[in-house]
Formats: C-alpha cells, structure tokens, sequence
C-alpha cells in the first residue's frame, strides 16, 4: 500500500497511480477540466487499483448524464470486484459509489458521511456527500459534512472553500463571505470559493460588489471544468442582470454560459434555460436562443438524472417550440417515477411532475395551468435541489403566472372596447 497526498492509504504498489489520483483529487476539488485524463491514467497506471475505478465511477456518474452513466458501469465493476481486497476506507467508498450508481442516494450519503467520520482527512468524501445533500435540498447536512473535516485540515482553502458554501445555503451569510474570501486568499485558484461569495453577495442585493468580485478572478476559471466555469458566469449575468443591463447579460449568455460552453452538459444546458427565462420575466426579447438550444435537449427526454434538471429541460423544449418533446418527457418521467423505491417515487410524482406541467403551462402562456400546478408543490420544491438562487426562479415563474392571469381580464376589456 501507498499514501496519497490526503495521506490516505491506497491498495497499490503504483507511483505512479498514485500521483495520478492525487492530481485528480485536486482536479475534482476545483473543479478543473482534466479531471477525467488524470483518473483514466490512475487506471492505466494501475488496472487492478480499485479505488481508481471507484473514482473513476464517481466521474462519471457526477455527469448526471445517461451515456456518462453507461460510462461509469465497468469501473464500478472492476472496483467492486477487488473489494475483499481493499482497505475499509477504500470499501466503504466503493460502497459509496455502488449505491449512487443505483440511485440510492441516502445510502450513498450514509457511506460518505461515515467516511467523513472516520477519515477527515477525505475530502472527495467531503465533496460527494454535499454533491448528494445538494440534490436532497438538505441544507444542514451539506454543511455539517464540511464541519466535520475541519480539525484534519486546518486551513485547507478547499476544504473552506465547501464551508462557506454550507454556510450560505443555511443562510449564515457573514461567516460564509469571510471564509470565501479567506480561502481565495489562501489559494486563488478556488473557483468553489468565489461561487460561495457570489450566493452571498446575490442573496444580500450587493450586486456591484459581486460583479468586481467574480470579474477580479475569473481569469482563474479557464482551466474549470464546463459546469463550473458556465456557471461562475451565470453568477455574473445575473448580478448585471439584477443592475437592469440586459444587453450584457445576452452578451455573456452569448460568450461564456451558452455560446463557449465546451460540452453541452446537463449544468451548462440548465444554467442557459434559467437564463434565458429570467431575461424573459425581466422584459427582455431573447431573439432565436430558445431554438438553438432545444436542439441538444432532445437526447434528454428519458434521462431522468435529477428532477432539478428535467424541470429546466422541459421549460427549454416548450419555449424552442417543441410542446411534443415536453408533454412525452412528462410522460417518461411518470414513468420513471414508478420504476423507483417510495420515497423517490413520491419526489417525481407528486413534486416534479405537477412542477414540469406548471411550467410547461407558463412557457405556452397558459396562466391559469400553471398556477394550479405550481402553487401546490412551490413550498416543497426545495426537496428537488439547488441553491435558493437556483429555486428562487420557481417562484418568480409562478409570481409571473400570477400578475399575467390578473391583467387578463383588463386586456380583455380594452379589447373589446377597441373592437
């Protein structure tokens, strides 16, 4: 056995593996573009190191995508299959990943949290419980996981980095800036931090101070992965946004969360629908962007990774004219729904779906709809993740619905009188 550079021990004899695993630790903690080369060279360097197909799973997986999903399966496999001969750390990350892969998720989270408890020291532990706690809407969880790797690693700027984003999502807003703001002082290159100063900035209306903020280091965000560098920017679109300058936020929509997005994945493609429905809500004539990007939201319809996504997806295929692909993905998702264990079975049927059908309404101007879809689940739709940036957009599609069923009638009647 080896360590790595968490000082965590490693069932191989391979430096080289190693190496590889710690640079891709680094990679996924700041959320950089080679964590994939860097992982696949862990298990050339090596191809009986289970904890690097384990990682390697966990790669794919996070893609939340159906062919990242088929990826993620035979380095699942060669990782469960050298379980027996792995050390309980490496078992119960293994564990860990095999649970996720079925779409387990409390188990999942159960897994990475007693990792956490055991092994501090295990900060991709760390990262994949919140990644989980996220996606429940489980604030407290996605900060106390943090919390709990704090004594082996003091002031380790990624690690406050995933601190100050916990903080910000249970709504401690002073401590979450100053250990964003300690981190990126710590190391610069932490893009994880200066997201979690934006959501404060956000949240706190200081709109100005978060587009010097993210501008003053987003030069660091080009070796970012898709995800996270369209949506650094997306950050900075809406604090122009939030300012009244339209044109800047269609021109970063243009160059940095939509136009230059390297992939499109499911969080780029997410980050650009609830763009341009913001754009929309504020007044704002977004051209032909809707039809461009439904095209790639095709291959969606039956994914079904996260109903946080398949919400935006179904918005997006609406609005790009294409109702047909909504109402089937509707349809799918019941499906899906029905397939699954209890509770998540009630999450998609009686939050996301009724959610999906409400704003489907509202993209096709269907006021009445969507405000007898939308009102019931809106309290609830926390439970289908994102940050209260992200799930603050529910409310506003509903209030929308709400102020254009009351200006119904009055246009109605200026009709008429104008006949």
């Amino acid at each position: 056995m080896l360590q790595d550079a968490q000082g965590l021990l490693v069932t191989t004899d391979s430096v080289q593996a190693v190496t590889a695993i710690d640079q891709f630790i680094d990679q996924a903690l700041t959320y950089g573009d080679q964590a994939e080369t860097t992982i696949l060279k862990a298990v050339e360097a090596d191809g009986n190191c289970a904890i690097a197909h384990a990682y390697a799973a966990a790669y794919y997986l996070s893609q939340e995508n159906r062919t990242d999903r088929l990826r993620a399966r035979p380095y699942l496999n060669r990782a469960l299959a050298r379980l027996a001969s792995v050390s309980p750390r490496e078992q119960g990350y293994i564990h860990g990943i095999a649970a996720w892969a079925k779409g387990h998720i409390q188990q999942a989270i159960a897994y990475q949290t007693a990792l956490v408890q055991a092994f501090p020291q295990d900060l991709l532990a760390v990262q994949q419980a919140q990644y989980h706690y996220f996606y429940q809407g489980e604030s407290q969880g996605l900060l106390e996981v943090a919390l709990a790797a704090l004594s082996a690693h003091p002031e380790h700027p990624l690690l406050y980095s995933m601190v100050a984003f916990g903080l910000e999502q249970c709504h401690q807003y002073d401590q979450a800036e100053a250990l964003g703001r300690r981190a990126t002082e710590l190391r610069r290159h932490n893009p994880w931090a200066h997201h979690a100063v934006a959501h404060v900035l956000d949240v706190q209306g200081r709109h100005r101070e978060n587009i010097d903020w993210m501008e003053a280091n987003a030069d660091t965000w080009r070796g970012c992965n898709s995800m996270l560098y369209t949506h650094n920017w997306w950050h900075v679109a809406l604090a122009y946004l939030a300012q009244g300058d339209t044109a800047t936020v269609l021109r970063l929509y243009d160059q940095h969360v939509w136009g230059l997005a390297r992939r499109h994945t499911p969080k780029d493609q997410v980050g650009a629908i609830s763009l341009l429905l913001r754009l929309e809500l504020a007044g704002v004539s977004v051209g032909n962007r809707w039809r461009s990007l439904a095209k790639p939201l095709r291959s969606r319809l039956q994914e079904h990774a996260l109903p946080f996504q398949d919400l935006h997806y179904v918005y997006g295929l609406a609005r790009g004219d294409r109702n047909d692909y909504a109402a089937t993905m509707i349809d799918d998702m019941a499906r899906y729904a029905h397939r699954q264990d209890e509770l998540t079975k009630a999450r998609w049927l009686k939050l996301a779906v009724p959610a999906a059908q409400g704003l489907v309404a509202h993209a096709n101007g269907d006021w009445a709809r969507a405000i007898a879809h939308l009102r019931p689940v809106l309290p609830h739709l926390y439970r289908l993740g994102g940050s209260h940036t992200q799930q603050t957009l529910f409310k506003q599609v509903y209030r929308h619905a709400v102020e254009q069923q009351a200006q119904a009638p009055q246009q109605f009647a200026l009709r008429q009188a104008l006949a």
